[in-house]
């Protein structure tokens, strides 16, 4: 599609997303509001060529992730004991490969789900918790050694960024109504992965180097949306409707709402560095956006693959 062939503003060439499953309950209100918790794990996965499906395991949803050579991918939370968050923000991931006919080639690539033993030592991933970007790193590295990635990630880059751009409605990309709105807002997804990280950090001063991301005075975030804002507020100004001028000072008035912002924040950056860690502090979990909503605790009936 046209949408795949565009260029992000830096000229890379983006990849397409590996198209949605292929059932009926794609098409219904409760599997779509499943699949937009689960956004920040499918969309990665999806943009490296791997199809995603949302499945119900043992007690919990769970991102099941089809591979190249018949083997699959399991993601979940805990399932026993069960997990008490809501789907798609657990306080920890499991990530397993499976194959159906080759008990054998089960492993274990990712668990930061919190150990109910507390005499049994705790797997490295467990400090990331709930965050999804280690979850998907880890993945990245085990699929690349065996050799199952379609569409790998280019180096350095974010694994939350390598996602299709396009101005086309999602309707055109293939995708029922608001489904899969993730791809489109592709500096939101960065800006999330940064979240993720910062959910993680070991330390004060990788929450600090973090924080200088957003607070640098030339290069980070609220300048560059300063900026953003002011071309915006330009922009609008080209209009031959009123509007436009009145949209242009609400925009003028943002940015200087973005300044004066990181005028008060300018130390932030030092001052977390300074910081002095509690040693029984709870680590954040990653929050992916949340809405309420009833979803069912079992799935209905599987289809048959060429039922729509």
């Amino acid at each position: 599609m046209a949408a795949d062939e565009a260029s992000t503003p830096d000229s890379r060439r983006v990849a397409s997303l590996a198209p949605l499953p292929d059932h009926r309950n794609v098409d219904t209100p409760w599997w779509q509001e499943l699949w937009r918790r689960h956004a920040h794990i499918t969309t990665p996965l999806r943009a490296r060529g791997l199809q995603c499906d949302i499945e119900f395991g043992l007690s919990a949803y769970i991102v099941r992730v089809s591979l190249p050579d018949d083997s699959y991918l399991i993601i979940s939370p805990p399932q026993e004991p069960s997990s008490e968050r809501p789907p798609g923000d657990p306080e920890g991931w499991i990530a397993t490969r499976e194959h159906p006919d080759e008990p054998s080639l089960f492993e274990v690539l990712y668990d930061s789900a919190p150990s109910d033993d507390p005499g049994a030592p705790q797997r490295p991933e467990a400090r990331h918790g709930g965050s999804a970007q280690p979850l998907i790193e880890a993945i990245d590295h085990r699929l690349a050694q065996l050799g199952l990635l379609p569409d790998p990630v280019l180096p350095g880059e974010s694994p939350h960024v390598h996602s299709a751009q396009s101005s086309s409605p999602p309707q055109a990309q293939g995708v029922p109504g608001t489904l899969d709105r993730a791809p489109v807002y592709v500096y939101g997804d960065a800006l999330r992965a940064l979240t993720d990280r910062l959910n993680g950090a070991e330390s004060h001063a990788d929450a600090a180097a973090l924080l200088h991301q957003i607070l640098e005075p030339t290069d980070g975030l609220l300048a560059q949306l300063d900026e953003f804002f002011e071309a915006a507020g330009g922009k609008a100004k080209e209009a031959e409707e009123d509007d436009g001028f009145d949209l242009s000072y609400d925009l003028a008035d943002a940015a200087a709402e973005i300044r004066s912002l990181g005028e008060v924040l300018h130390v932030a950056e030092d001052r977390m560095r300074a910081l002095t860690p509690l040693a029984s502090a709870p680590r954040l979990p990653s929050s992916p956006a949340r809405a309420p909503s009833l979803l069912p605790r079992v799935l209905p009936p599987a289809q048959p693959r060429n039922a729509r």
